[in-house]
């Protein structure tokens, strides 16, 4: 059982020596703009020594009711300490807004880090989008929905991969809109599918690794295999669908400080070493 993952975890594992991190926090990245309880900031984890290092761009989850870049420093240690320059953003919740601000606020997030990472000791131009859950939709519909990005006057092609982590794609369907309130995308199905991201699959979108666990709901489960399904119906060669088993909706998340076999901060990294390489490093 050990066999390929197995050697796939060692590879990960023989690092040199993790990185120290230094944070940096509450950095503003709507400069005209206040939200509430500082949803308009995101934290810098970066890992000390690097220049021009890659950059993870992380998205919480909570159903786009709950949760807070706070909540997600094991995220921004994981990678910081494996060299990756890590973003944990925050964006406003409902009930206070519906769809599409979830989403416009992740867009600016993204294009202040697009513009001023470099200041901070990372690359600009090697991005990885990763999110839980909600945060899997968000980074989905932020890659796939070019509206988003087009306006901060950037595109899919500024995105080197998207890691979506027990996400949801298909809003209209059972298990999200019709069964959740209708302050998060409205009461018309119309709306509904126009906020999926898997109504803007083609072939150009950056590589894309799906991740979810046995442990996630079947409908859940479900719409993770269509998308890869669809992504490859669309035209796109480079998408990958892994089931992380043993863990729950959560803990496939929560639990990446884990150690050496904690298997899905593996996968992610893996995926970011591949696309991303070792340049500056």
């Amino acid at each position: 059982m050990f066999g390929v993952l197995g050697a796939l975890l060692c590879a990960v594992s023989v690092d040199a020596q993790p990185h120290q991190v230094v944070v940096v926090k509450n950095v503003d990245y709507l400069a005209h703009v206040d939200h509430p309880d500082g949803k308009d900031r995101l934290d810098l984890y970066i890992p000390e020594g690097v220049t021009n290092a890659p950059v993870i761009f992380s998205l919480h989850g909570g159903a786009l009711w709950q949760g807070d870049r706070s909540e997600e420093v094991f995220v921004g240690q994981r990678f910081a300490a494996a060299g990756y320059l890590t973003v944990v953003t925050s964006y406003r919740l409902s009930p206070q807004v519906s769809h599409p601000a979830h989403v416009q606020d992740v867009a600016a997030a993204f294009a202040w880090v697009k513009r001023n990472i470099r200041q901070r000791g990372g690359d600009p131009d090697r991005i990885i989008v990763i999110g839980h859950s909600a945060g899997a939709y968000l980074a989905a519909l932020l890659v796939a929905d070019s509206r988003y990005l087009a306006a901060h006057k950037l595109s899919s092609s500024d995105i080197k991969g998207v890691v979506p982590v027990s996400g949801f794609f298909w809003v209209e369907k059972p298990g999200v809109a019709p069964d959740r309130p209708k302050v998060v995308w409205g009461a018309e199905r119309t709306a509904w599918m126009e906020a999926s991201p898997a109504r803007y699959l083609r072939a150009d979108l950056p590589p894309v690794l799906l991740l979810y666990t046995d442990g996630d709901e079947e409908w859940r489960q479900g719409q993770n295999r269509d998308m890869a399904a669809a992504l490859r119906s669309a035209g796109h060669a480079d998408v990958t669908v892994r089931e992380i088993k043993g863990r729950t909706h959560m803990s496939v998340w929560t639990k990446m400080l884990d150690g050496e076999s904690e298997e899905t901060s593996a996968a992610i990294l893996l995926f970011a070493r591949r696309l991303l390489s070792a340049k500056g490093r």
